[in-house]
């Protein structure tokens, strides 16, 4: 693998098709925000010749980054399909955004993909959140490698940089995480002795020979004599790692007998440990230079993909049952099986509507069929649904492939392959695609739960009237965001993943669908409850000419144990108060409790009861009745303690063991109590608190920082608490000034 030199074919201008699944590899890059993901992406489409010159075109964008928001906020924010072709084999390079808020993103790409690219850069290192990904692909047997980047940097070292991805990524056995190739260094720049020497070219370990870049082209040639000695080490280490996970057991016996093991079966069983996902390459890779045609290491890296990575046919399909939740046969990748596709990403176009981005699990996809669209919805952490099940009979529009801001024509889309489908109106992330005379649902996959929210309102009045749409489509199209109507504060909440995936909805909202909207603080629904049992008098009588109003109610108030709600009694005798107008008090009491009696947040768990009253044959009414029983509930409340209730959530924090402390210490200053932790494996702990909802509005950015993108938590509500002394009045004080 990497020991001889490729053909290539392809061109911007068609795109590349497959007919079998053999012929396919699906890769996801994975790495940290700046790592060099979407670059790598431009020099691998480059060399496959899909790319008509290098770099960058004329208006800043990339062919992964093509998007207006990519061009403004400089950096990836969706998930990218580029497809190339490279030895006959139809590469689909899948770009995920490196930064937190876009998870989604990253999720969809993992469900489409059979391997991942993992790009980290020698500048910087290995963040959390990579190390998080890395280990779910771990628990799943995901096939992966590692692409090293950036080795222009002055602080840049292959070797510390390897041996840093051994320890991160090695785990319990770091010799699976070995380099396949060494970089060598060219001569420093003209004049400046002491510079950084740049990496010219890579020393293949098992072939022991020297690829170089240094003339802006692959070629291969003999090492020199200096160059064998440094080596040594190195490949001696990763024979040894190859043949340990090797499914020839024999084959450790002779190497440590001292016989000769056969370049070509070294190779042999490289590629098939890579496949197993139990043999992690590290490469080395960078830009071409300008005028060059090829980046260092792309030919490598083209090389192991499609000689190393899995085809779909070695990846088990996602189980699928019938749409009633009968479990159906397994299916397998075969273009000739009962069709199954998934939709993995749903985007608008302003000039051919919405696109759905599909993945072939099995049968053929062709344009202008008939499909059955049944979705049940992706799943949180919890397994909930997060979607309305629906299912609809649609027509598949035109089938095209994507190259950047392009769609090229695709004739059909056989098991494994990747396409874009137009029009599909009912097709939700998430959904499946299948025959319509044998529908089909895919099991879904998990996507995270947004955890920050953002109240927003209508900038202008002649954005109202667009705004409910505008949301329902945004929803639609990105399940990591979340809508809300709160009942209780009366608020129109967006859940965001973060600031940046705030950042990124809203200007969706304004460009694609015409929406300006106003983000404006958040509120959390309080409660109000009576702190000692009270009593009050309700008189409503008024005579102002013709049918008056007269309804007097005696009233007692005695607080409940939380979660009671309101209950209300009637202990009335002698008839004070007649059996028909008893309910309107009840009515009337209600509707005082829903809107409050002290700060405007509805009362709850309190016991009213109705002990006397007064009533006139002529002048009193239900509606007389109910303002009465409001009345009372009031004028006992002004002489009464009343107690401001603030909700409480159990918060449930995953972090990397030496961030717990922080985190502890940041919950205690949260008014959270820390009621117990639990260690995990991975060299996590998990922290279970209860705090009052106020104080982590903004968590999901506060914790990210904290943990240094290790840390991710879960939030639920737990109940009511009485809100200390100091708050309230200070809530209070709030609530007037907004009145006023």
């Amino acid at each position: 693998m990497g020991d001889r030199t490729s053909t290539h074919t392809g061109a911007a201008g068609r795109a590349p098709v497959a007919d079998r699944p053999g012929s396919i590899r699906n890769v996801v890059l994975v790495g940290h925000s700046g790592a060099g993901k979407t670059t790598l992406v431009e020099a691998l489409a480059q060399t496959s010749g899909a790319l008509v010159r290098a770099g960058r075109v004329e208006d800043g964008s990339t062919v992964s980054d093509h998007d207006g928001i990519e061009h403004r906020q400089q950096r990836s924010v969706q998930l990218s399909l580029v497809p190339v072709e490279w030895d006959g084999v139809k590469v689909n390079l899948l770009d995920t955004p490196g930064y937190a808020d876009f998870t989604g993103e990253l999720r969809a790409g993992l469900r489409a993909a059979d391997a991942a690219l993992f790009v980290v850069s020698a500048a910087d290192g290995v963040d959390g959140s990579t190390r998080l990904v890395w280990e779910e692909c771990a628990a799943v047997g995901m096939p992966r490698a590692i692409a090293v980047t950036h080795l222009e940097a002055s602080r840049a070292d292959f070797g510390e940089m390897t041996d840093i991805c051994r320890r991160v990524f090695g785990g319990d056995d770091p010799d699976a995480v070995l380099p396949l190739y060494l970089p060598m260094h060219g001569d420093p720049p003209e004049g400046r002795p002491d510079a950084h020497a740049p990496v010219a070219g890579l020393i293949g370990l098992l072939s022991q020979r020297v690829f170089d870049y240094s003339a802006g082209e692959r070629a291969e040639r003999a090492p020199d004599p200096e160059h064998l000695p440094l080596i040594a080490d190195a490949r001696a280490r990763l024979i040894e790692g190859i043949i340990a996970e090797s499914e020839d057991e024999t084959l450790m016996e002779r190497y440590l007998g001292g016989a000769d093991v056969e370049a070509e079966t070294l190779v042999r069983d490289l590629e098939k440990a890579v496949a197993r996902g139990v043999f992690h390459p590290v490469l080395a890779a960078a830009p071409a230079a300008e005028g060059a045609r090829q980046g260092l290491g792309t030919v490598e890296l083209l090389e192991l993909v499609t000689r190393g990575f899995p085809t779909p046919e070695e990846r088990e399909v996602p189980p699928v049952t019938a749409p009633d939740g009968r479990p159906r046969p397994p299916l397998e990748c075969d273009p000739e099986g009962p069709l199954a596709a998934e939709v993995i990403r749903t985007t608008s176009d302003p000039y051919v509507g919405r696109m759905s981005l599909v993945r072939v699990f099995s049968g053929t996809l062709r344009p202008d069929v008939p499909v059955h669209v049944c979705g049940h919805g992706l799943t949180d952490r919890e397994g909930a649904p997060t979607g309305q099940p629906h299912d609809a009979d649609e027509r598949v529009g035109a089938l095209t492939s994507p190259f950047g801001g392009q769609q090229r024509h695709l004739p059909k889309a056989v098991a494994g392959d990747l396409a874009c489908v137009a029009k599909l109106s009912r097709a939700e992330t998430g959904d499946t695609l299948s025959d319509k005379g044998d529908p089909l649902v895919m099991e879904p996959w998990v996507m995270p739960d947004p955890l920050l929210p953002v109240a927003v309102q209508a900038h202008a009045r002649s954005d109202e009237d667009r705004l409910s749409q505008g949301l329902a489509r945004l929803t639609a199209e990105d399940p990591t965001l979340r809508l809300e109507q709160n009942p209780d504060t009366r608020q129109l909440v967006l859940w965001c993943m973060g600031e940046a995936h705030r950042d990124v909805a809203l200007e969706r909202l304004r460009t694609r669908y015409g929406v300006r909207v106003d983000a404006v603080p958040h509120r959390v629904a309080l409660r109000e409850t009576f702190a000692e049992r009270a009593a009050a008098r309700g008189r409503h009588v008024k005579q102002s000419g013709g049918h008056g109003q007269y309804a007097v109610c005696e009233i007692t108030v005695e607080p409940l144990p939380a979660g009671s709600g309101i209950e209300f009694a009637d202990e009335v005798v002698g008839g004070a108060v007649p059996r028909q107008f008893i309910p309107s008090v009840e009515k009337g009491v209600r509707a005082q409790a829903a809107r409050g009696v002290g700060t405007g947040h509805p009362l709850v768990d309190v016991r009213v009861t109705l002990v006397d009253g007064k009533a006139h044959s002529v002048d009193s009414s239900d509606a007389a009745f109910q303002t009465a029983g409001a009345l009372a509930l009031r004028e006992a409340a002004a002489g009464a303690r009343i107690h401001l209730l603030e909700p409480v959530d159990e918060v449930r924090v995953t972090v990397a063991d030496e961030y717990v402390g922080a985190v502890m210490s940041d919950l205690s200053g949260r008014r959270g109590r820390v009621v117990g932790t639990e260690q995990i494996s991975g060299g996590s702990t998990l922290v279970r608190a209860e705090v009052p909802q106020s104080e982590i509005g903004r968590y999901a950015v506060d914790l990210r920082s904290l943990s240094h993108g290790t840390g991710r938590f879960t939030r639920s509500h737990l109940r009511y608490e009485p809100v200390p002394r100091q708050v309230a009045e200070r809530i209070r004080e709030q609530a007037e000034s907004r009145a006023a």
